[in-house]
């Protein structure tokens, strides 16, 4: 798997998982989920984009996964439901 491969489905998973937790717990928009991780909202909606023009650390995809209460390695998973 290439690192564009990679930074698309984290990109994919976060918007997915994010999206997940606003309809069971609360919403959880990019700005919510930029301040509570201390990331920007500008990043945080690239990734989602799946730009593969970025890259994240796992310091902060750990950051992301604890917010939003999904282990680490799920942001690693390719969907293939798609």
């Amino acid at each position: 798997m290439s690192e564009e491969e990679l930074i698309k489905i984290i990109g994919q998973n976060i918007k997915k998982y994010r999206e997940h937790y606003s309809k069971t717990k609360e919403i959880m928009t990019i700005e919510q989920l930029s301040k509570l991780t201390n990331l920007s909202a500008n990043h945080i909606a690239n990734l989602e984009k799946q730009n593969t023009s970025i890259s994240i650390s796992i310091n902060t995809l750990y950051k992301i996964s604890i917010v939003l209460n999904v282990p680490l390695n799920k942001f690693l998973e390719k969907d293939n439901d798609k």
